[in-house]
Formats: structure tokens, C-alpha cells, sequence
């Protein structure tokens, strides 16, 4: 594995305990097809499927803000993981009530390099 991706990996999981602390359900993690991925699909508790991609950055120096995970979340893959949520709700219309529909949000975690992390959740991205 590569730096990146276990950064990734650890920011997925970070992303996953802040959700199961919101009280979330975690369905799925890394849904896959050739055109693109879902980080973490999950349920909210209120019943609306949110399918959640997740930022992640790590950082050494905290007072070095000038970027942010945020900041990879581009129009391109804003538009990729629209295509991939829609193709999953398709392919699973059993797995949200029509009345509730679904959503994408955006998990951004910054990893400091004192073991501390900071998770901020934006909804209806």
C-alpha cells in the first residue's frame, strides 16, 4: 500500500466511528465499479441512505492551514461520485424509501501528527 492510500484508510475508518457515534448504520464500505467508488454508504437516523466520500489529509505542522482535505473534493469528482450513487440507488431502490431519497455528503479528516484528528461533516454536498 502507499502512504496515500493508508492515509485514506485511516481517514475511512476515523469517518466510520464519527458516523456510528452520530448513530448512523454502516452498509457498505468502498463500493466499486469501473467508472468510480463510494467511500461508505450508510443509513441516517432518521432512514434517508447516505452514501459518504471521505477527504482525508495529513498534516505535520497544524498551523499549516492553507490546504485543506475539502479542497480535493473538485467538481470532477463531485460529478463522478454522483454517477456511482445513482447507478447504486438504481441498482438498490430497496434501500431507500422514495419519501426519504438519498443524499452525498462530504467526511473531510485532517490526521495531525500528534496522533490527534478533526472531522468535519458537510451534508447534502
Amino acid at each position: 500500500m502507499t502512504e496515500r492510500s493508508i492515509t485514506g484508510r485511516i481517514g475511512e475508518n476515523i469517518a466510520c466511528e464519527y458516523l456510528i457515534y452520530k448513530k448512523y448504520k454502516i452498509l457498505q464500505r468502498n463500493y466499486r465499479k469501473s467508472f468510480g467508488e463510494i467511500d461508505i454508504i450508510a443509513k441516517s437516523m432518521d432512514g434517508i441512505l447516505v452514501f459518504l466520500e471521505v477527504k482525508t489529509l495529513s498534516r505535520d505542522n497544524q498551523s499549516d492551514r492553507t490546504f485543506t482535505p475539502e479542497d480535493n473534493f473538485t467538481t470532477h469528482k463531485r460529478i463522478k461520485v454522483n454517477r456511482i450513487c445513482g447507478f447504486f440507488a438504481g441498482e438498490h431502490p430497496d434501500m431507500f424509501n422514495e419519501e426519504f431519497g438519498w443524499r452525498i455528503d462530504l467526511i473531510a479528516v485532517t490526521l495531525f501528527g500528534d496522533g490527534r484528528s478533526e472531522v468535519r461533516h458537510y451534508e447534502n454536498v
